[in-house]
């Protein structure tokens, strides 16, 4: 399995930025997808995830600014980031955790959970 992340870039303050996960492999329509972003000096945290129902959790620091989604017949996941600040400045990178038969409460949340990993993409976010 292989993840592409792609669409981060430099923007300014209060602008906006959607970044996309192609998936290629295996079908991922079962699948935890995850965004995770690291900043530099920073450990990795989560930020989004969209699990095979469609329903959709957030770190607190990006909800109601990001919308996570799947679309299931193009295996590939999206990250909406609007309003962006420099705090959101970092690498963001998808992951993608396939079904198991047990899951630990917002599993979804720990980054060792995840099977497979994208390369990261770089937001850059302007004052």
């Amino acid at each position: 399995v292989q993840l592409q992340a792609s669409g981060g870039g430099l923007v300014q303050s209060g602008g906006s930025l959607r970044l996309s996960c192609v998936a290629s492999g295996r079908a991922f329509y079962s699948d935890t997808i995850g965004w995770f972003r690291q900043a530099p000096g920073k450990e990795r945290e989560f930020v989004a995830a969209i699990i095979w129902s469609g329903t959709r959790f957030y770190a607190n620091s990006v909800k109601d600014r990001f919308t996570i989604s799947r679309d299931n017949a193009k295996n590939t996941a999206y990250l909406q980031m609007n309003t962006l600040t420099p705090e959101d400045t970092a690498v963001y990178y998808c992951a993608d955790r396939p079904v198991r038969t047990f899951s630990l409460p917002n599993y979804f949340r720990r980054d060792d959970e995840y099977n497979y990993w994208g390369q990261g993409t770089l937001v850059t976010v302007s004052s």
